[in-house]
């Protein structure tokens, strides 16, 4: 696996914050992400912060750790910006929130019809797929993504 560099660090002092993957914001989730072959992986540690019930990572937390890999792998393996338009999130079983524990968090696709792209995404506890979704994104134009939306490259570290 290879780290994919966060593109948006140089717009921290413009106001950068997303709740998901800003590594400053206090209250975010911080997520980082890397490329494995045809996927982008997240490997993200929960916190009792984002408990819904006792020890148990809440719902809306989980359906935005998938929504925020799916913009990533938007990111990285088309190279544009793009909007969620349905998410489809299956909850399988409880993902205990113990600090400490990695939660894997894989994204592929499964197939693209014009300007929308279909993900499917699992979220991970033990090896074993507590969560799974589906979402459809509508992909902008490159043009609009860099007009519009700030878009940088996703480039890999080296």
């Amino acid at each position: 696996m290879k780290k994919i560099k966060n593109p948006w660090l140089p717009l921290l002092e413009e106001g950068y914050n997303c709740f998901a993957c800003a590594p400053t914001n206090p209250h975010g989730l911080k997520m980082e992400f890397w490329e494995d072959g045809d996927e982008v992986v997240s490997l993200w540690h929960p916190s009792p912060d984002y408990e819904g019930w006792l020890g148990t990572l809440h719902g809306g937390i989980q359906s935005t750790l998938l929504d925020e890999l799916g913009g990533w792998w938007i990111g990285r393996k088309m190279q544009t910006s793009a909007m969620t338009t349905n998410l489809n999130v299956k909850y399988r079983k409880p993902v205990t929130s113990a600090a400490g524990e990695t939660l894997e968090l894989r994204c592929r696709l499964k197939e693209q019809k014009r300007a929308f792209v279909i993900l499917e995404m699992t979220l991970a506890h033990n090896g074993e797929v507590c969560t799974s979704a589906e979402a459809t994104y509508y992909c902008f134009p490159k043009e609009k993504a860099l007009k519009d939306f700030r878009f940088q490259p996703f480039e890999l570290e080296e």
